[in-house]
């Protein structure tokens, strides 16, 4: 009898432990859904960008991207962003596609600068930078050490060496 109390009395234990770890982990994450205005921001690249997905300024989550559709006639991807209505973004800011490290997920950041007139509901961020795949960056540095420089496959022949005398 005293063996079956125990076990109840250490599952008890392990699942309070549980609980509070679930809390602990919603309450850091901030998960919470951020009620506010949509704006819309075109890319060359939106790789890692995802519905759900965090918009932050100076690293403090400020909306959330509601959606990410391709644009049929510009290629371009077009991401739907739902902004608090507590921040008034000026109409030049640039929209950058961002890590939180270097295998980290990818959130957009939003960098806003000094302009007087504000972005409209439903308006447009008119300066985005688009995301960097870490594969193309690592094909370039090894392109670059396979053909140093000069000695490309691109680079122009060198010149015959000069005649001397008759």
């Amino acid at each position: 009898m005293s063996r079956n109390l125990l076990e109840i009395v250490m599952g008890t234990l392990v699942l309070v432990v549980a609980g509070l770890f679930v809390t602990f982990a919603y309450s850091v994450a901030q998960l919470h859904e951020v009620s506010g205005y949509q704006v819309i921001a075109r890319f060359n690249h939106a790789d890692g960008i995802k519905t759900g997905g965090d918009i932050r300024i100076s690293g403090i989550k400020v909306g959330t991207i509601l959606s990410t559709t391709l644009d049929p006639t510009t290629f371009q991807a077009v991401v739907v962003l739902n902004i608090d209505n507590s921040i008034k973004l000026p109409d030049d800011t640039v929209a950058k596609v961002s890590s939180s490290g270097l295998l980290g997920d990818k959130f957009l950041q939003l960098e806003p600068g000094n302009s007087d007139n504000n972005i409209p509901s439903g308006g447009l961020i008119k300066m985005t930078q688009s995301s960097v795949s870490l594969e193309s960056l690592f094909g370039q540095v090894a392109f670059s050490m396979s053909h140093p420089a000069g000695q490309g496959s691109s680079a122009a022949p060198a010149p015959a060496p000069a005649k001397t005398g008759p």
